[in-house]
């Protein structure tokens, strides 16, 4: 008996340690899912006046909630909205990050560590509170920037028309997210080997040569990385917009996929409806990511 126990041991132990890992993840994030999958095929049906006890109860809705969601024309135009911010913002962010983190890794470049800093320090600021900084910073009664462009002959724009407002939104997602994308293109810079960058110079290669057709080749793992993370985290924004419609009239409650949740959710008391939309939302941005990493291991790591 003794000598069957210790041969059943080793094999529990592994499952032992992976057990509370497997419930919290099931707990944070399977269920809710799978009840947030539930709520977006229900509904509400109210009886009568609505009052009482029976008055409301929840009835099962098909497909009716996902086919509203999809056909309804805000939430169309915030996706057709995010879509145009992901385009603006994912290739001016990842350009400047790759662009600091070769200025950082080039050598004869100083201050190298105040630089890292001093980028990825707009990072570790909280969202809500560079939203709030820039949208003070937008409006011209207590912005300093009218002050400093009238002594130069210049008026300020108004950063919160229909136009420019994402590019007012773009600019707080660029100043925040291009200091962690550098520090990841830096750490994959730091990683390929210096034979290859001597090696180079030995052919009589240029810093920019050296750049375009050594480091950058070499860390297209880590470019794929960073974009895919990106064009997920701009089809998530909220806080921002969210932060900055107290401030204009041109940042309706809809004015992105996320907010559109929001609002049903807690403004038209719909958590149906809401769930229906947050379901289609995360699948589409599943699809999407899924095809841009298989599209791209496709041709960094097959060759084709």
């Amino acid at each position: 008996m003794k000598s069957t126990k210790k041969r059943t041991a080793p094999h529990v132990a592994p499952y032992a340690f992976v057990t509370p890992a497997v419930v919290l993840y099931a707990l944070v994030l399977l269920i809710p899912i799978g009840y947030t999958v539930y709520l977006s095929v229900q509904k509400s049906q109210v009886s009568g006046l609505g009052l009482g006890l029976g008055g409301r109860r929840q009835v099962f809705a098909g497909l009716s909630n996902y086919s509203s969601a999809l056909t309804d024309a805000a939430f169309l135009s915030s996706v057709v909205r995010v879509v145009i911010y992901s385009l603006i913002l994912v290739p001016v962010m990842l350009g400047l990050a790759l662009l600091f983190a070769l200025l950082i890794d080039a050598r004869r470049v100083r201050l190298q560590r105040f630089g890292r800093l001093s980028i990825f320090l707009p990072y570790a600021v909280p969202t809500v509170i560079a939203s709030l900084l820039w949208g003070f910073l937008y409006l011209p009664a207590v912005s300093p920037f009218p002050v400093l462009l009238s002594k130069i002959g210049l008026s300020m724009p108004n950063l919160f028309t229909t136009h420019v407002a994402l590019l007012s939104v773009a600019n707080i997602g660029v100043w925040g997210g291009t200091g962690f994308n550098m520090i990841v293109m830096y750490t994959a810079l730091r990683a390929v080997p210096s034979e290859l960058y001597e090696a180079a110079r030995i052919d009589g290669a240029s810093q920019l040569q050296v750049a375009l057709r050594v480091k950058i080749p070499m860390i297209a793992p880590a470019l794929v990385l960073t974009g895919v993370f990106s064009i997920i985290a701009t089809l998530q924004v909220f806080n921002e917009p969210n932060t900055l419609a107290p401030l204009t009239n041109t940042i309706s409650p809809v004015w992105m996929p996320l907010m559109k949740v929001y609002d049903e959710a807690f403004t038209n008391n719909n958590i149906y409806a809401a769930a229906a939309t947050s379901i289609a939302i995360a699948a589409g941005i599943f699809v999407l990511s899924y095809s841009l990493l298989r599209l791209s291991n496709r041709h960094i790591f097959e060759g084709r």
